[in-house]
């Protein structure tokens, strides 16, 4: 009797000594995180007010990111493409256009971008600041 228990409690050592630690590492698709989603509504709200199919005739500024023929003509040269004025009433195309020049200043710098996407000179504070209100608001 005292054999077999001995044998017992020998066999289940080696049967724990014999089990590795379990590590697992279990990873969780994550959601893909949009950086300039809160930028892109805040402007879109600043140049058109919602309206995809805004023009402004005395800049030719198109669509609802209002861009003008010189943007989309410096956009075309640098990528390739081949887009004209009316393309820019598709929403996605004017984002991707967007978010070109919003790549080359980069997260989180949405002051720069929005200024730069504006123009140049003293008017980009103001409009930085249509910009910013609208963000908090988003």
């Amino acid at each position: 009797m005292m054999k077999s228990l001995l044998l017992i409690g020998f066999l289940l050592i080696s049967i724990r000594a014999a089990g590795p630690d379990l590590n697992v590492l279990f990873l969780n698709r994550s959601e893909p995180v949009y950086a300039f989603d809160r930028l892109i509504d805040a402007i879109v709200k600043v140049e058109c007010g919602g309206n995809f199919n805004a023009y402004n005739v005395a800049e030719e500024a198109t669509g609802p990111f209002q861009i003008r023929p010189i943007r989309l003509s410096d956009y075309n040269k640098r990528t390739g493409e081949r887009y004209i004025l009316r393309d820019c009433y598709d929403f996605e195309i004017s984002k991707k256009i967007f978010l070109y020049y919003a790549n080359l200043t980069g997260y989180p710098h949405y002051e720069k971008i929005a200024k730069d996407w504006n123009g140049s000179g003293p008017m980009t504070i103001d409009y930085w600041k249509k910009v910013k209100s609208k963000i908090k608001s988003a």
